[in-house]
């Protein structure tokens, strides 16, 4: 296949660029759109399928941790979750912004309580109520660790049926990303949460790739998970 055929089969999404610089090193991401994810869904082959011919073994495969969350079945419907007291509460002191609801629901605010247990959800809360009248942030989370930041809840502009869903962390994403590389026959594999305020990489390939380094390749943000449909993409180093 001719080097100039991914960019027509891969175009950027709307006013995202293609190429990003990150420590005057220059890549390119390339979303790949794909069909929506269900539970029990076959990652692996899907993403095989629509990357087979365009991705090489010089390239990365990038995947939003919330497509092997679903497939794994870690997404509930909002109105099958049973919310706690505890949930309920806590839920009111968590700060909420326009790309996510986070913990800010009490349905996720629920799952994180079963997920990481109320005795580090309540040190947490203590924890954030001493030092965010301090002006410092963010100690919640910190504390709750990247399976806390990776729940999520329904948005507008989730992509049906998943406007009504809930969402918990994937399940061992290393192994997760590992297998992608494996499967797909990349470079590297990396499994990332990323929106327009934050990244974070929850599962990779390789111990040895650098988090910060991983994350600023996406700090713009690439990925579309709505009408886009393009919760993955190759990552292709400019030589």
């Amino acid at each position: 296949m001719s080097e100039d055929k991914i960019y027509t089969k891969f175009a950027p999404n709307a006013e995202k660029n293609l190429v990003i610089e990150v420590d005057g090193e220059k890549y390119e991401r390339f979303p790949v759109r794909l069909p929506v994810i269900m539970d029990g869904d076959d990652i692996y082959t899907i993403i095989k399928d629509a990357v087979d011919g365009y991705a090489t073994a010089d390239d990365m495969i990038y995947v939003s941790e919330k497509i092997v969350a679903i497939s794994q079945g870690r997404a509930f419907k909002v109105d099958e979750i049973k919310v706690s007291k505890l949930a309920n509460f806590l839920q009111k002191y968590v700060t909420k912004t326009d790309v996510g609801i986070g913990l800010g629901s009490p349905q996720t605010m629920e799952l994180a309580i079963r997920e990481l247990g109320r005795v580090r959800i309540l040190f947490a809360a203590a924890v954030a109520a001493i030092t965010k009248p301090l002006g410092i942030k963010g100690a919640f989370y910190v504390i709750c660790g990247p399976k806390a930041r990776a729940i999520d809840g329904p948005c507008h502009y989730t992509i049906p049926p998943f406007n009504n869903y809930a969402k918990l962390a994937p399940k061992d994403p290393d192994k997760v990303a590992r297998k992608l590389k494996e499967h797909l026959g990349v470079k590297e594999a990396v499994i990332i949460d990323a929106n327009d305020i934050g990244q974070n990489i929850l599962g990779k390939s390789n111990r040895k790739l650098n988090n910060k380094t991983l994350a600023a390749v996406f700090k713009d943000n690439p990925l579309g998970q709505s009408k886009e449909q393009t919760p993955c993409a190759i990552v292709r180093k400019i030589k």
